[in-house]
Formats: C-alpha cells, sequence, structure tokens
C-alpha cells in the first residue's frame, strides 16, 4: 500500500552517520526538504553501486544491434553467458553512470526548485549541492538513433518501499523507481508461486500496489512525451528512459504483475496528448474582432504543424529507436490531431470566404510545400501519407455547407440586381443603354459574372465543387425571371404606353436571352439546371412580347378597322397613321436582339396582313361605277409599302407579300369576265382562300350576282380541286378571317345557287 513504508537496505544505509546528516530532517528544515534528502542519498548510493560494477555496462546503456536485452546477472533473453567487458567498454560504461548520475542529481534539483515555489533560490543545502561527482566530460559526437538492444541494470534484491518508488517517480528518477518496481514486481510472483503459503492479504495489497505505482509511472512517463517536442532539449535524457521502461514492459506483457494494455500504445496516446496540445494552443481570433480571423488561424496552424515536426526530426527522433517510427507516429498525430481540431472549428465557419478558406486549406494548402510537402520534413516523409483524416462525411458536410452558403449569397445578388434596376433606372426613368445597336441593360452581365466567379472560386477547390456549386447558382437564378418581372409590372406599369414602356421591354428582352446564352456554357455539366432557366427565361421573353405585340395591335387597331370603307377611298389619312405605327415598330424591332427581332416581326407581318385584307370580307363598301380600279391600285401601292417595312424587319413570312397584288388583280379588271383568269396565283400563293372569301372581294369589286359571278365561282371549284384544295397549315392567312355575307346581294338566287357561298367542306 502507498501509506505503508517498507524496510530496505535503502533504509539501512540512511542509518550511516555520512548519510544520516543527509536524508533525516534538521530541525527548522521543512518535510519536503527532509524527503529530498533522503532521496538524494539513496540516488548517490545507488550511484555508487553502479560506479563499482561499471565494468559490467551502464544502467539502460546500449548494447549489440538486434533486440537483445541483457541484465546485470550476465544472462541476455538468448543467451546463457556473455563476454567480459574490456577496457574502452568499461570507460565508456562510466562515462555513461557518471553522466547519468549528474543527470538525475540535476532533475531532483529542479524538481526540488518547483515544489518549493521559488526559482532562484533551492532548498537543498548547500552542502549536498557541493558533494560532486567528479565530472568527466563526454566526446562529442555526431546524433544517432538509438539502438533496439539495450543493457538491463541490475536489479535490486530489496525493493524500496511504495511510497519511496512513488516519491522517485514524481521526482522523474524514472530509471531507479522502474528497477525498484521490477524488484517488487518479482517480490509479488515469487510468492504468487507459493501456492497456499502465500498471504492473500499481503498478495491483494502487493498487486494494488504494483497496479498504483505502474499507473503513476505510466501517468509520468505520459507526460514527459507529451510535453517533449514542445522542450525537446529539456526532455531528451528523459525520453531514453522512457523508451527502455517502453521497451522492457512490452517484453515482460505476458508476466503477473504489470498493467494492462499496450505501453506502445500507452506511448502513441501521448504523443497525440502532445499534438493535440500543440495544435490547440494556436492562435485564434474571435471570428468578430478580424474578417480574415479563419485564414490567421489556418496559417499560424500550419505553420505550428511544421515546427513540431522540424523539432521531431532534429531532436526527439535520436531519443528512440528505429522499432518506434517516432517521426510516422507524430505525422499519422497531427493527420488526425489537426482533423479533429477542423471538425471543431467547422460550426464557427458560416461565412463563404471562410467556408472556402477551410476547403481550400484541407484540399490544397495542408499537403502543399507550405505545410507537410515542406522541403525541410521531406527526408523522413518518404511514403507517408500528406492527407489530413477526416471523419467519413465531414468534407461532404463542409461542401454541401458551402453550395447552401452559394445559395444564400446567389440569391442577396440577385435580389440586388432587382434593387439596382428599381433604384436606379425605373424610378429615375432612366433609358436603357444602346450597345452594339441594340438595349441592353447590366441584368444580363452583374448575374452572369456573379455566378462565373462562384464557378471560378469552387474549381480552384475541385471540378466536383464546381459542377454542384453551378448547379446550386443555377437554381437560384432559375427563380429570377419571375421574381423580376414582379417587380418590373409592379413599377412600370404606370409608363404604358410611353416610350419607356416599350424600350424596358425590348431591354429585358435582350438581357434575359444573352443571360440564358450565358447559361448555355454549363449544360454539360448541369443539364437538368440549364434546361429549367431556359424554360423560364422563354416564358418571360414570351410574356414580355407579347405585351408589346398587344400594345402594337392596340395601337393599329383604329385604323385597321377603317381600311376598305369609302372615307378609305378618299383619304390616306388612316393608312398613313398606321404605316406610322408601323415605322415605329421597325425601329422597336431594330433594337431587338435575334432570333427574336425576327420572331416579333413575322408575328406583327402576320396580324397586319390579315386585319388588312380582312376589311374586304366584312362588306363595309361596294366599289361601284369603276371605283374598283382605284380601289385595286390603292391596295397595290399600300401593301407595298407595308411589305418594304416588314422585309425591313427581316420578317420570315415572305409567303404574305404577293397577296397584295393577287387580290388587286382581281379587284381591279375592268372586264368581269377576265376575272377567272386572274384566280389561279391566288388559289396557289393562298390554297385557304374560299368561295365565301371570293364572293366576299367580288361583292367588294362590286359583283354581286349574274352568269358572270357564277362562272368565277365555278372556275375557283375546278381551280381547287385540280390544286387538291389542301392548305399548308404553316401558310393559312385566309382561313383566319371572319366573312360577313350580304344578304341583300343572295336575296334574288335560286336556292341551289346557294350551295357556291357555303363554306367549303
Amino acid at each position: 500500500m502507498l501509506d505503508t513504508p517498507r524496510r530496505t537496505p535503502m533504509d539501512d544505509c540512511a542509518d550511516t552517520p555520512d548519510l544520516d546528516r543527509k536524508s533525516r530532517p534538521s530541525g527548522g528544515q521543512s518535510p519536503a526538504g527532509a524527503a529530498v534528502k533522503e532521496t538524494l542519498g539513496m540516488l548517490r548510493s545507488s550511484l555508487r553501486r553502479s560506479l563499482q560494477g561499471a565494468a559490467g555496462g551502464g544502467p539502460l546503456s546500449p548494447g549489440g544491434k538486434g533486440s537483445k536485452v541483457t541484465t546485470r546477472e550476465g544472462a541476455t533473453s538468448s543467451e546463457t553467458g556473455s563476454p567480459k567487458p574490456n577496457a574502452s567498454r568499461f570507460g565508456d560504461s562510466l562515462r555513461q553512470k557518471v553522466v547519468s548520475g549528474r543527470r538525475s542529481l540535476k532533475l531532483i534539483t529542479k524538481a526540488m526548485k518547483r515544489s518549493s515555489g521559488e526559482e532562484g533560490r533551492s532548498s537543498i543545502p548547500e552542502d549536498l549541492l557541493e558533494e560532486r561527482v567528479e565530472e568527466v566530460e563526454p566526446e562529442e559526437e555526431e546524433e544517432e538513433e538509438m539502438e533496439e538492444a539495450y543493457t538491463l541494470p541490475e536489479i535490486p534484491h530489496i525493493p524500496l518501499s511504495v511510497m519511496q518508488i512513488n516519491r522517485l517517480i514524481e521526482m522523474e528518477v524514472l530509471e531507479e523507481a522502474h528497477l525498484h518496481l521490477l524488484a517488487l514486481r518479482r517480490e509479488f510472483q515469487e510468492e504468487s508461486g507459493r501456492g497456499e503459503e502465500a498471504s492473500p492479504v499481503e498478495l491483494a495489497n502487493k498487486e494494488k500496489d504494483l497496479s498504483l505505482l505502474y499507473g503513476d509511472l505510466r501517468s509520468k512517463m505520459a507526460a514527459i512525451v507529451s510535453a517533449s517536442s514542445a522542450r525537446p532539449s529539456r526532455n531528451k535524457g528523459l525520453l531514453v528512459l522512457v523508451v527502455r521502461i517502453i521497451q522492457e514492459e512490452e517484453r515482460r506483457a505476458a508476466e503477473p504483475g504489470g498493467l494492462p494494455g499496450s505501453w506502445m500504445e500507452s506511448w502513441r496516446g501521448a504523443v497525440e496528448e502532445g499534438v493535440r496540445a500543440k495544435v490547440g494552443g494556436v492562435h485564434l481570433e474571435p471570428r468578430e474582432s478580424h474578417a480574415s480571423w479563419l485564414a490567421v488561424h489556418l496559417g499560424l496552424l500550419g505553420k505550428a504543424v511544421v515546427e513540431d515536426l522540424e523539432n521531431v526530426r532534429r531532436e526527439l527522433r535520436w531519443s528512440y529507436p528505429p522499432s518506434f517510427k517516432v517521426f510516422s507516429t507524430y505525422v499519422h498525430a497531427h493527420h488526425r490531431e489537426v482533423g479533429r481540431h477542423l471538425v471543431e472549428l467547422e460550426p464557427h465557419v458560416t461565412e463563404l470566404k471562410d467556408l472556402h478558406a477551410l476547403l481550400d486549406w484541407i484540399a490544397h494548402r495542408y499537403q502543399s510545400e507550405r505545410i507537410m510537402g515542406n522541403p525541410s520534413l521531406q527526408p523522413d516523409m518518404g511514403g507517408e501519407s500528406r492527407e489530413l483524416q477526416l471523419e467519413d462525411d465531414f468534407l461532404k458536410k463542409l461542401e454541401e455547407k458551402y453550395c447552401q452558403r452559394v445559395e444564400e449569397d446567389i440569391r442577396a445578388s440577385l435580389d440586388r440586381v432587382t434593387e439596382l434596376q428599381v433604384m436606379e433606372v425605373w424610378l429615375k426613368g432612366r433609358g436603357p443603354e444602346l450597345e452594339e445597336g441594340v438595349l441592353t441593360s447590366e441584368v444580363a452581365m452583374d448575374v452572369w459574372t456573379r455566378v462565373k466567379g462562384m464557378g471560378v472560386n469552387a474549381r480552384t477547390i475541385s471540378p466536383q465543387l464546381e459542377q454542384k456549386v453551378i448547379g446550386s447558382c443555377l437554381q437560384e437564378v432559375t427563380q429570377l425571371p419571375k421574381r423580376f418581372e414582379t417587380a418590373f409590372r409592379h413599377h412600370c406599369s404606370t409608363l404604358r404606353p410611353r416610350p419607356l414602356w416599350t424600350e424596358y421591354h425590348i431591354t429585358y428582352i435582350n438581357s434575359f436571352a444573352t443571360l440564358q446564352q450565358h447559361m448555355e456554357g454549363y449544360r454539360g455539366a448541369c443539364p437538368d439546371q440549364v434546361e429549367a432557366l431556359r424554360q423560364e427565361v422563354h416564358r418571360l421573353i414570351v410574356r414580355l412580347m407579347q405585351d408589346l405585340e398587344d400594345q402594337f395591335k392596340e395601337d393599329v387597331e383604329p385604323y385597321l378597322r377603317r381600311m376598305m370603307t369609302r372615307k378609305w377611298l378618299t383619304s390616306d389619312r388612316d393608312f398613313q397613321q398606321l404605316q406610322s405605327r408601323t415605322e415605329l415598330l421597325e425601329r422597336h424591332v431594330s433594337l431587338l436582339r435575334p432570333p427574336h427581332h425576327q420572331e416579333f416581326a413575322s408575328r406583327l407581318h402576320f396580324h397586319v396582313a390579315r386585319g388588312y385584307f380582312s376589311q374586304l370580307m366584312k362588306n363595309n363598301y361596294s366599289c361601284k361605277n369603276s371605283k374598283h380600279e382605284r380601289a385595286a391600285a390603292k391596295i397595290r401601292r399600300q401593301w407595298s409599302g407595308l411589305r418594304e417595312l416588314f422585309q425591313d424587319m427581316k420578317s420570315t413570312h415572305e409567303w404574305l407579300h404577293p397577296v397584295g397584288d393577287d387580290l388587286s388583280d382581281i379587284i381591279g379588271q375592268k372586264n368581269k369576265a377576265d376575272i377567272k383568269n386572274h384566280l389561279q396565283p391566288l388559289v396557289e400563293h393562298y390554297p385557304d382562300f374560299s368561295k365565301k372569301h371570293l364572293v366576299a372581294v367580288l361583292s367588294f369589286r362590286g359583283l354581286l350576282r349574274g352568269r358572270e359571278h357564277q362562272l368565277i365561282l365555278q372556275r375557283l371549284s375546278e381551280l381547287k380541286k385540280k390544286t387538291g384544295g389542301a392548305a399548308d397549315n404553316s401558310n393559312i392567312l385566309f382561313g383566319a378571317m371572319q366573312v360577313a355575307v350580304n344578304t341583300e346581294c343572295l336575296s334574288n338566287l335560286p336556292f341551289s345557287c346557294l350551295s357556291f357561298l357555303l363554306p367549303d367542306s
């Protein structure tokens, strides 16, 4: 038990006059000083014994190569005898004994200073400190790794008391403490082997003492190992003792009385604990106090890793034999502890720039020449991995968090794009800019630049992350058309029908068409998102173009309605207004980007053609007394002007061009009998031209009844049968016109003649 001192030969030595002065507490001296003096006396006695037996080898001194362990009794684990030491070995052993003794004395002195709390004054009496072993200067040699083999010093026959061994452990006199632990363990094994003769109570107490002492020893060794990289010079000598104790305990692992668990694993755990303290001690500024808090911290963290591994290469590795693979152990410890540190850091990383810095540090900087690829470490890196050891799903979660933050930032950017149009354009009534002959705005470039920037930043980490980021961006951009349109209609509805209203529509048709073209570049990586965006942009453009079309139709409707009337025949005012609106339309269409300008021009070309010629079908006017010639010339002239305007607009409906001439030829014939000879071009160009349409045209021409009327209708039937009578669904003009039948002109016709006026079946 820890509170039951054992009587040992050391205690007997303390009764001698020489040692009594150094071990017994004197008047006015603290118990701690007396305890230390007692231990100093034991240490000097052990040192004298070691010096006397130096010819047999120094304590824990290196032996031959391999894993052979030699005891002071002269037997090895693989041999029954050992050669006699020569003079050279005796000198080396003596030198090592003296250096070891001096080191132990210095360690005890430092321990006394720490326990007294006074750095500048030692509580050890000066007469003790003056008694010094004669110094023997060691020869300067180049540092080399320790050899695996070592010589175990003589195990004492009678161990110190539990309290004394514990005191040695506390003061880091590890060699003596371990030897006496081995002696106590040997006693336990011998007593356990006696069977029924042994006292169960004493065995239990001794086993408990061994467990407590071994636990204290392991804890002390772990503390030394943990602090070794931070203070390599101070712990360099102690590490040699730690290593030999670990080797000896691993060799004796199967013997009773030892501590459960691997000593090597305990050593690795201590290394990790030291690395954890090193990593945790890196300065970390509060997030609120510095915008680049994380970048600064990661820079300092990388520097600390390199410095620590450089210390291991330069200082610590000489205190370990090759089997410990000390550098590799520290490298793996840094991989694990830095990875664990980043996991703890992640909840505090919320800004996009910080998430990018963290991902970049993990993916590139940690493995780069700045840290694990540092040239100073490469001689020992060999085949060591440079990658951090992270939790399985940590990187995936971090990338998802990055993408989520990208979505939030893109959404905010898109809102700012709309707000900028509201504040700087719509509310101020500022006209859009003209670029390369078309109206445009900053909307497309602002959005595309932002998305491209997000992708480029993500690409610096990995192509896979770039694809995820672009997908996230496109999902947000897909929501932009509807939100933008809502804001546009809210702020610009009062502008209608002012010119700005039209210019804004054209501007945003161009802008979103340009945006869609830019985003098409990502179709290979994100086809679904690009297609979804294309559909939303198309719907917006269709709605904006429909607004323009409806506005134009509304503007020209009054003038189209007054065509083919008595007033129309005598005045050009209404047509001039129609032509003026169409010319304005031409200027607006020229400001649209292709292909939307052609599509828009073609649709309005068809609307004007249908609206203009449908007036012939309404029977609003009949050209009698040769007025039909003047009407035909006017139709030919007016339609020629409109046709040229739509040609300039690049309308794709060239099939509408002949209609004016074809109808003028029919209406303008002086001889009614010649009309049937001019039907063929009209039927060929417009297969949907039917009898009811011809009746309406003849009515406008003033031919209401009679034999020639019937012959003309009959000729139309023959032509339609000859051509098959099928109309091309893509070129339907007359089929979209309503025909108003004049009942007055039909009142005198026999019932059999009415069949000519019925629609074709």
